[in-house]
């Protein structure tokens, strides 16, 4: 059974075929996704790695997690589902309320 583990605090650097070439090295590896920010474009600094087998995923933990890649200490455990959270609809128009919520004005 494939088991999907959790990447987190890694290097902007760090690419898909470096996960994917390091968790290897304990088992066979059924994919690894980077996570993208979906404005920039950019790494958002954790990723997601499924595991052929729960061995190889223990494995892949016991050996990676804490280990420092592009000079930072990875995060490795089993991933977990993702809780329900409302939805708020954010990121839409803010109008002129600025950072904090609160309009502000201008002077014409």
């Amino acid at each position: 059974m494939n088991t999907k583990l959790f990447v987190g605090n890694l290097s902007f650097n760090t690419t898909q075929k470096q996960l994917q070439d390091l968790f290897a090295a304990h088992g066979t590896v059924i994919g690894a996704d980077l996570i993208m920010d979906k404005v920039s474009g950019r790494p958002r600094g954790f990723a997601f790695v499924t595991m052929e087998s729960k061995e190889a995923a223990e494995a892949a933990i016991q050996a990676l997690n804490g280990k420092s890649i592009d000079g930072r200490a990875m995060t490795v455990n089993e991933a977990r589902p993702r809780e329900d959270r409302p939805r708020t609809g954010g990121g839409g128009d803010r109008g002129d309320r600025g950072d904090r919520g609160e309009r502000r004005e201008y002077r014409r």
